[in-house]
């Protein structure tokens, strides 16, 4: 088995071809593969995507599931055609997102699973056992690439909406206030109904600090950081 992740695929074909591989299995890579790639293998090329397509199709399935409260994801094995994430699907396996997962907990344990179920799934594909299907273009959403400006939060929003936030964007791009004009990051927080001593008011409930990192500071507990300043001050 040949690992590659060549920085223009446009122009790795040649290479492919050489090589002259009976499967392409294309995972967390972010450039569309052309059909001339595509087609060169006997099986042709599958990916295998961080969620339960056609839902959440491109570059933040799994922030996104957190962002939106989704109770489960899953991984999907698919054959790849010139579209984004848009290929027949050859089968699906769903797991459960914690309430406590972020986004570094719950890509580990998608890699893992998409791991286990091509090992499964394959033999059986490639000996003509399963038919792929294809996609539901009725139900098909997409996610978009994310910015720094992604991760600027809103204190409108209820507690819960702004913890799901700081669970989705972390490392990158952070959840993140302003305080006196500098930026503070949100590293982890709970979601309370009522008024705690330094909690947060949001515009539905009570957020409590649990882990900040001031810009150009290490990261300190809640308690610590809102010992120099008061919740108050955070700028909403």
């Amino acid at each position: 088995m040949k690992i590659s992740q060549p920085e223009k695929i446009a122009v790795a074909a040649d290479e492919i071809k050489k090589i002259n591989p009976d499967l392409i299995i294309v995972a967390s890579y972010g450039q569309l593969i052309p059909q001339k790639i595509i087609e060169l293998p006997r099986f042709k090329a599958i990916n295998i995507h961080p969620s339960l397509l056609p839902k959440y199709r491109g570059p933040s399935p799994i922030q996104t599931a957190i962002l939106n409260g989704d109770k489960k994801t899953g991984v999907t094995l698919m054959l790849m055609d010139e579209k984004l994430d848009h290929g027949p699907i050859i089968g699906q396996k769903e797991i459960l997102i914690g309430q406590d997962d972020d986004y570094p907990a719950l890509e580990k344990k998608l890699a893992r699973l998409s791991a286990d179920f091509a090992v499964k799934t394959l033999p059986a594909y490639l000996d003509g056992k399963i038919k792929p299907k294809p996609q539901d273009e009725s139900r098909a959403a997409y996610t978009e690439i994310l910015t720094r400006q992604d991760g600027k939060i809103d204190w409108s929003e209820s507690a819960e909406k702004i913890r799901r936030k700081i669970r989705a964007f972390r490392p990158w791009p952070g959840a993140w206030t302003e305080l006196n004009g500098r930026r503070v990051k949100i590293i982890k927080a709970e979601a309370v109904k009522n008024r705690q001593p330094g909690a947060v008011k949001t515009g539905g409930g009570f957020l409590v600090l649990k882990e900040v990192q001031p810009a150009g500071k290490k990261i300190m507990s809640g308690e610590e950081f809102l010992r120099g300043y008061p919740a108050a001050a955070l700028d909403r």
